[in-house]
């Protein structure tokens, strides 16, 4: 592009060109100094049919852990960018230290990420997250290049889409050419997790899209099991079923803390049954319609749910080894004449909390119920029960599982002996419940998730309300809704 070294050139700024530093699949990087001797970079974009040079940014200024664009134009027959100069990549970073890092400096970085994604606005997808784009600036490891894999799938053949994404980063959604969302840049982030931690990428190629859209990733070696946990729901094949920055950035957060031995020796089961799981969940994923999204998704949600079960599972053994477990096909935990149990996962059809002729509240995969019972009292009460859904009651089209329970409303003259209850979304009770029309069945426990770093409040509330139908001291809620902490979104306006 520039004829020589000490070439001007004039954008907002006056800017002398200095050595080429790298080449890319899209224009060219350059040193460079403003007038005041200001160091920075310039990145060269060719003026490729098919792309503006809107396409090269993204609302992300002022975001944390994000590379500024300090100034931008255009010169002869490219686009140019103007960054500060960083004093190195997360890829050259890894070829200095041989290609893997301690974990305590992988998890430094994968915080500085993580911050960087959780404080994007929900629509702003890099596309292209890669160590190659991931630069030591100011003491941060913060993100750039935003928009250059936009610009490249507007310049590039739709079927080649040959610079659009880099292969070994690149999630099933991208390798069936699907509409990008954050959920790629979280996968991004996992096959990032998982190269810096064991120095090697999961799916080594050469047929990078059979493997991101077939097999699983091997499990980790020598990370802390909630560490591994994090990487591999990073990497499930489903989007919808990736957990969000936020959440990521949080559990990244909370493994920084000392963990109690009983929570370490919990954390260690978990993760085996999530690897177990993980390798039941890699299914072929070309060419989804919605049916087949939504059986993928269901199949995610048996997994997930399957390791939160084992987990409580194995909680109530260590206290109490005289417990009885039952698995036909229900699973019943009795102890004396206390029971808890978890129907079987069923699939959930389209809208089905539809009500009233008007839209659903959100959107049900899968759903069982949850309950513990003991012998009727005096007042004739034998328990409780709970709905749980795999659904994206929070935000639309992201699936978690959420606990939800229902009661009959006050005034109406109507006894139930569990309270509160559960329903099914298929119920036209239950998304009646949901609507804004008051009627006799309500919600009374709002939408909570329990998954994702947060099954251990859902394990602790059950195992208490199990020991108090064991004891006998279960008794009916003194006040009815309940205050779950949970909340749910309402139907979406499109």
């Amino acid at each position: 592009m520039f004829s020589s070294n000490d070439e001007t050139i004039e954008l907002r700024r006056k800017w002398t060109i200095g050595s080429e530093i790298t080449k890319g699949g899209f224009g060219r990087i350059y040193e460079a100094k403003d007038e005041n001797g200001l160091p920075a970079v310039i990145k060269s974009v060719p003026k490729a049919p098919g792309a503006s040079r809107e396409l090269l940014f993204e609302p992300v200024s002022g975001h944390p852990n994000i590379v500024p664009i300090v100034d931008s134009g255009e010169w002869e027959d490219y686009y140019v960018l103007v960054m500060p100069r960083a004093e190195k990549s997360l890829r050259q970073h890894l070829s200095e230290t041989g290609g893997k890092l301690t974990t305590s400096e992988s998890l430094g970085i994968l915080i500085d990420m993580a911050e960087a994604l959780a404080g994007l606005q929900q629509d702003v997808v890099h596309r292209d997250l890669k160590p190659e784009n991931i630069l030591l600036y100011q003491g941060r490891w913060c993100l750039a290049d935003f928009g250059i894999a936009r610009y490249a799938e507007a310049t590039t053949a739709p079927d080649t889409h040959r610079y659009a994404f880099t292969a070994p980063y690149a999630a099933p959604e991208q390798w069936r050419g699907e509409h990008a969302t954050p959920a790629a840049d979280v996968y991004a982030f996992g096959i990032t997790a998982f190269e810096l931690l064991q120095g090697h990428w999961p799916f080594p190629g050469p047929d990078y899209r059979e493997q991101h859209l077939n097999r699983m990733p091997p499990s980790l070696v020598g990370s802390a099991p909630s560490i591994a946990t994090l990487v591999t729901e990073c990497l499930y094949k489903a989007p919808q079923a990736r957990p969000t920055p936020a959440n990521i950035l949080a559990r990244l957060r909370r493994s920084q803390q000392p963990s109690s031995p009983a929570a370490a020796k919990l954390q260690a089961a978990n993760q085996m049954i999530v690897d177990k799981h993980a390798q039941a969940g890699a299914i072929a994923s070309a060419q989804k319609s919605t049916e087949e999204r939504r059986r993928e998704l269901f199949h995610t949600a048996q997994q997930s749910l399957e390791t939160i079960l084992e987990e409580l599972i194995e909680r109530i053994r260590d206290a109490a080894p005289s417990a009885t477990v039952t698995r036909s096909p229900n699973l019943i935990v009795q102890l004396g004449d206390g029971s808890l149990s978890v129907d079987s996962i069923q699939p959930a059809p389209p809208k089905c909390l539809a009500a009233f002729g008007g839209p659903p509240a959100f959107d049900v995969i899968a759903h069982t119920t949850i309950a513990v019972h003991k012998p009727r009292d005096q007042y004739d009460y034998e328990g409780r029960s709970h709905s749980l859904w795999f659904c994206d009651a929070y935000d639309e089209g992201v699936y978690r599982w959420f606990e939800t329970a229902f009661m009959i409303m006050p005034l109406i003259a109507l006894t139930s002996t569990v309270n509160p209850f559960a329903l099914s979304p298929t119920d036209e009770e239950a998304a009646e419940a949901f609507s804004p029309t008051m009627a006799e069945r309500q919600v009374a426990w709002e939408p909570l998730p329990f998954d994702q770093g947060d099954e251990e409040q859902f394990i602790e509330r059950w195992l208490g309300w199990f020991a108090a139908a064991v004891s006998g001291t279960l008794r009916n809620p003194s006040h009815m809704p309940e205050n779950s902490g949970g909340h749910h979104r309402g139907p979406s306006s499109s």
